[in-house]
């Protein structure tokens, strides 16, 4: 099952071009309206999810690629014990190999991780992300879906 690798590729190629974009084209805080409820923003995180540990001094960096190093490593091993017909696993995994390892460039090239994506309701908003933050996401709901409801379709 290791030939979902390719999607981790994906992930990771699409994830650095868009954060090279981002940081290229927009001004840090300065949003873009792009449709009702969404902007694009250029905004930093030194922490994990929604902004955790942030402001802790700079010791959380290498925590935190120590976990991602160590949960991709996990992953792989996981994709690659996967029998053939767990396809849906195998997919999810891909999209979450792909996430960790473009957020944890980030973190060891620049000690932050580079998000751009806002969503937003009235005065009510989301955190800035990114899109290996949205292959992370989609990969676990896949995995929940799977876990609970199986899909057979694709198996």
């Amino acid at each position: 099952m290791l030939r979902w690798l390719w999607l981790s590729g994906l992930v990771i190629l699409l994830d650095q071009f868009s954060k090279y974009w981002a940081v290229q084209s927009l001004r840090l805080h300065e949003q873009w309206p792009v449709f009702p409820s969404f902007s694009l923003t250029l905004a930093y995180n030194k922490g994990a999810a929604f902004s955790f540990l942030a402001n802790a001094g700079g010791w959380q960096q290498g925590f935190f690629i120590i976990v991602a190093v160590l949960v991709t490593g996990f992953l792989l091993l996981w994709l690659w014990r996967l029998q053939a017909h767990q396809k849906w696993e195998g997919l999810a995994l891909g999209l979450l190999i792909g996430g960790a390892i473009g957020n944890l460039i980030d973190r060891v090239l620049y000690g932050q991780v580079t998000d751009f994506i806002l969503l937003y309701y009235g005065n009510w908003s989301w955190p800035a992300f990114n899109l290996a933050d949205s292959a992370i996401s989609a990969g676990v709901v896949i995995l929940l879906l799977d876990a609970f409801f199986p899909i057979t379709a694709l198996r």
